[in-house]
Parts: structure tokens; sequence; C-alpha cells
């Protein structure tokens, strides 16, 4: 898997720890799709695996998660102050 991740969030990740969890979550109104998620704190660390370092940040990934895309991009929005992350381009898995 490939990260490709903005300065901006590079940065933001750094000022909020050094770790991202990024996670895939189901949709309440359509189950077939999936969206990420991505924090720099979670409550139960112990659900996710480390994927390793990347330029500065620790990428952690949830444990079940079978399938890793071939990237991974990471980038910062202003309103509110956030990372997102996009699977293979997509902020949706289906």
């Amino acid at each position: 898997m490939q990260v490709v991740a903005s300065d901006e969030a590079r940065a933001l990740i750094a000022e909020r720890g050094g770790r991202l969890y990024v996670s895939v979550t189901t949709q309440r109104c359509c189950r077939s799709v999936q969206m990420l998620e991505a924090r720099t704190d979670v409550a139960r660390a112990a659900e996710y695996r480390s994927a390793g370092t990347e330029g500065g940040f620790e990428l952690f990934l949830p444990r079940a998660l079978a399938r890793l895309p071939e990237e991974l991009h990471v980038e910062a929005r202003r309103f509110p102050r956030r990372v997102e992350a996009y699977w293979n381009g997509c902020a949706w898995i289906v």
C-alpha cells in the first residue's frame, strides 16, 4: 500500500501526536456503501494494527481489515480542521 499524504495533513497529524487511525464505517441508509474515517485518536486503539510509519506519522488500520488499498491518500481540511483519508482516490468503498 502506498500512502500519499499532503504536507498540511502531515503537519496536522504531527501536531496531534503523530498517529493516524483509518477505519471503515457502514452508513445506516445503505449497507453496501462503506466510508473511510480518519482520526488522530481513538477510544479503543487495541482494535487497530500498525501499518507502518509513513513520512513522519504512524498509520493504524483495523485489525479485521482483510483487503488493503493500492493507495491511501491523506489530506487536511480547514473547516472543521481535520484529516481525511481516501482509499484508491475515493472516500467510500463498495
